[in-house]
């Protein structure tokens, strides 16, 4: 867990099989989820020119042309249990996917800031409108691993203590 890291190089020509993508995902649905609804849905792009425009819809853009694979995942409102509680799920599920990423020896970079254009990516991917995205996952070989970065205290995240 301590391993892991936001990766945002990759290396290029290095293919990731469509079994291992699978398995990310499936690890992935092991999160917690309220009454079980497991919300999410998700969309992979292998596509060079598909990349290519999903890039264009981000600041990050060089991330995600030099990703090998790219996983949107969308919130899948007819299995909506509760918006919040669907929304925490969602997050613990790209974290186990992530996670499990870093156990592969693959990189992993969780890009949010694509949701300003959300609708775009969904109509691109002709995804249904009942399913929203919540992020996209670009992943791929390292290219190098980033030094670990600093984290706060234990006593300094502590609130109190009863």
């Amino acid at each position: 867990m301590k391993k892991r890291r936001s990766i945002r190089k990759f290396e290029v020509d290095k293919d990731i099989h469509i079994e291992i993508i699978e398995s990310i995902i499936s690890a992935g649905s092991f999160a917690p989820s309220g009454h079980n609804n497991q919300p999410w849905r998700f969309a992979i792009i292998k596509d060079r020119a598909l990349k290519l425009k999903i890039s264009e819809l981000s600041a990050y853009g060089s991330i995600i042309k030099s990703a090998n694979t790219l996983i949107a995942v969308f919130f899948h409102h007819p299995d909506s249990y509760d918006r919040d509680k669907d929304l925490m799920a969602i997050g613990a599920c790209i974290q186990n996917m992530l996670l499990y990423i870093t156990s592969l020896g693959l990189g992993a970079v969780w890009l949010g800031e694509i949701l300003k254009n959300k609708e775009k990516v969904r109509e691109l991917l002709s995804i249904p409108p009942e399913d929203e995205l919540m992020a996209v996952i670009a992943l791929g070989y390292p290219a190098f691993i980033p030094k670990p970065t600093s984290r706060k205290s234990v006593e300094e995240l502590i609130i109190n203590v009863y």
